[in-house]
């Protein structure tokens, strides 16, 4: 009896899995992360959009209001490996868009390869400093290279990571010329690029375009504003930097689609059964990376023809492939450029931290206490690089000595905390810890790591222009899944970044990156 009622338990358990077919596999996945998105900013500015954009994705959409990056120190080139890779910079090794080479002891590119050339560029790029695999390099494993992988970005680094180890193709905007480039780690550079660069590039209609509010100046009333004239805006004004200062603008965003119109009408992208990748970047940061106190109006404007350009991309892709058949993940990269310091007239703490001072001072300290020698080879980024070769040669211990230079460190102004490697390594788990540890790689970080105070400059001797004012608060950044199978729901949990790659990979069904050890979100599609 006992053996009878466990075979009709089970047969109704696989009839009922077999009553519940899963969502087709989508045809095309469209990873857009936008630069510097805040939900905080999307929400406020809504009454500025219109109905096929934003307020679109909020009711078609499952939309978690509050993802969060689970590392310190996050920038654009690590939050596109974070989302790619499905993990933190500790396994992926993109600690920042550039590290300290401790071998050469100069600072390097997280793309840069001299072993490629450029395609409509001077710049040699790879994704060779990478170290994990991708969510499209899983893609392309899963299908036999069948499934094609596409990215687009305004930004090199941004382009080269989504796209991966194994991508079909990689473009970005070149700097200099207005000209869509890529790398020939990439082995083809498709003929209609080519062609779209010699008839249709930016550099063409640069001189005609002019930025002026899409709304009148009365309704950008969400941000403090002291002008009393709307802004104006001609790109080619500064002839030497015009395409630095449209890359740096909303219109980059009409850009990126124009070119992935060009993408669909040209391949065979979301053709086939099999499916396919295609990762763009948007810029929605502050204008020619100025303070949001001097072009708050143009912050605002921004997200309006932001929400513009994601209304067009939206109905593009419906066009040509059928929204059905899309699967959008939509994000940001979690950070905002640095404000204005406080000069004083709200009396808020704050101060200049000198780091070549900090790693002078250091050094003098440890030759007063183990003997004459360089013991900081080179400091970067708030990161001190100790002599290993002196302290092995000397026959000292290591971790002792990072212990004791992050004490020292700790005697002075501005400083929040110091962390030896050892004891990011080694120590013990708290929550301040982990993030810092997560984006921490034992290969392309310091022994010290300084955490300097909020509200604190930190001054660049060389490059005044790279003074970076601390500012650790909270920046909430959404996450939307729209399109294939999705059902609509918003979400106020915080998840981490760190999901969207599995729950990309649950959804194409195949692996996750190989060092991606996060489950898909609870409220996956």
């Amino acid at each position: 009896m006992k053996g009878l009622l466990t075979s009709i338990l089970t047969v109704l358990t696989i009839t009922g899995l077999q009553a519940q077919p899963l969502p087709a596999t989508p045809k095309l996945v469209v990873g857009l992360t936008i630069d510097q998105l805040r939900t905080d900013y999307l929400e406020a500015f809504s009454s500025l959009y219109g109905e096929k954009g934003f307020k679109r994705l909020w009711k078609e959409g499952k939309v978690f209001r509050n993802a969060e990056y689970n590392f310190s120190k996050v920038d654009r080139a690590s939050a596109i490996a974070a989302i790619y890779t499905g993990t933190t910079p500790s396994m992926n090794g993109i600690t920042a868009n550039q590290w300290l080479d401790i071998s050469t002891l100069r600072p390097i590119n997280c793309v840069d390869d001299p072993a490629f050339m450029g395609n409509y560029t001077d710049e040699s790029s790879s994704p060779t400093l990478l170290l994990t695999s991708t969510i499209a390099d899983e893609l392309k494993i899963a299908t036999r290279n069948k499934g094609l992988v596409y990215a687009i970005a305004p930004f090199r680094d941004a382009a080269i990571f989504a796209a991966g180890h194994t991508g079909n193709g990689a473009f970005w905007l070149n700097n200099n010329t207005g000209k869509w480039c890529s790398t020939t780690y990439y082995t083809e550079f498709p003929w209609w690029v080519s062609q779209y660069n010699d008839r249709q590039a930016v550099d063409f209609r640069i001189g005609d375009m002019t930025w002026t509010p899409v709304h009148p100046m009365e309704k950008y009333i969400y941000l403090p504003e002291w002008r009393d004239t709307p802004f104006k805006y001609k790109f080619d004004d500064d002839r030497r930097n015009k395409f630095r200062r449209l890359i740096a603008s909303p219109f980059v965003n009409d850009e990126v689609n124009l070119l992935t119109e060009e993408l669909l009408d040209k391949s065979n992208i979301g053709k086939d059964e099999v499916p396919d990748m295609l990762s763009l970047m948007y810029y929605a940061g502050n204008y020619a990376h100025k303070t949001s106190q001097e072009c708050a109006m143009e912050l605002q404007d921004t997200y309006v023809r932001l929400d513009r350009s994601i209304a067009h991309l939206l109905d593009v892709i419906d066009k040509k492939i059928g929204l059905q058949n899309v699967l959008f993940c939509i994000t940001s990269t979690g950070y905002v450029d640095t404000e204005s310091a406080d000069h004083g007239l709200y009396r808020i703490p704050g101060g200049e931290f000198h780091l070549n001072r900090c790693a002078a001072l250091l050094n003098m300290f440890l030759m007063a206490t183990y003997g004459e020698g360089q013991y900081v080879e080179a400091y970067y980024d708030q990161q001190i690089y100790l002599n290993h070769k002196l302290i092995e040669k000397k026959q000292l211990d290591l971790s002792e000595i990072q212990n004791k230079a992050a004490d020292f460190l700790m005697q002075f102004s501005g400083v929040n905390e110091a962390y030896s490697a050892q004891r990011l390594l080694l120590g013990s788990w708290t929550p301040e810890i982990d993030l810092i540890r997560n984006g921490f790689h034992r290969k392309r970080s310091g022994d010290l790591l300084i955490e300097v105070l909020p509200g604190w400059t930190i001054v660049n001797e060389s490059n005044p222009t790279e003074n970076r004012i601390i500012r650790s608060a909270h920046i909430p950044v959404p996450l939307v899944f729209f399109g294939n199978s999705v059902k609509p729901e918003i979400i106020n949990t915080p998840v981490s970044v760190g999901h969207i790659a599995p729950t990309l990979a649950h959804t194409m069904r195949i692996r996750a990156p190989n060092a991606c050890n996060s489950c898909p979100s609870d409220g996956h599609p």
